[in-house]
């Protein structure tokens, strides 16, 4: 009988704990490096894992580095053999946590925040704070949507002097993520 209570209470705990977690696995991450009047630098990643606690406001995505999409497969070869070395590091993270908001009060009214955390991306992890975000709830969904920017030398990315002048060290990142309950 004491296992059955046990195992009961275990359940709802579990089913507790998991009712603050919201989930994604169709994240979009798009970025753009961009020179005016040259050929768009630009990917755009569908496929972005990211997961956030309502509890705690702690967030964090996944992308798989080669899941970036660009207009020119020969660009998209150059960006994972080249630039990301995708190969090496596969993978580019973000953790961080979100400032002051109180998500049992989110609604379909957008809400502005911000985030702090920690960017890895080819194999270097850098803060990044202030992060401008939008939040809203829909049904039962929390929508995630903002951009920021970072430098390609900040990751050691180096862009050859040939196409310096075609390829912005400075990258913008756009996101939007729609999460789930799990």
């Amino acid at each position: 009988m004491k296992k059955i209570i046990f195992l009961a209470l275990f359940s709802i705990s579990i089913s507790a704990i998991a009712q603050s977690k919201y989930l994604t696995k169709t994240g979009q991450l798009n970025f753009e490096a961009s020179v005016p009047s040259f050929e768009e630098v630009a990917a755009k990643n569908e496929s972005v894992t990211a997961i956030l606690n309502t509890e705690n406001g702690e967030f964090a995505a996944l992308a798989l580095v080669k899941g970036f999409r660009f207009k020119n497969a020969l660009m998209e070869e150059h960006f994972n053999e080249n630039y990301a070395e995708s190969d090496e590091h596969p993978k580019a993270t973000f953790k961080g946590k979100v400032d002051g908001l109180d998500f049992d009060n989110l609604s379909n009214e957008e809400s502005n925040t911000s985030i702090d955390g920690s960017l890895t991306f080819h194999g270097v992890t850098k803060q990044v704070e202030g992060i401008p975000l939008t939040l809203k709830k829909e049904d039962e969904k929390i929508i995630i949507s903002g951009n920021f920017k970072v430098l390609a030398s900040d990751f050691e990315i180096e862009i050859p002097k040939i196409v310096a002048n075609k390829l912005s060290n400075e990258v913008d990142i756009d996101f939007r993520f729609e999460l789930v309950k799990k």
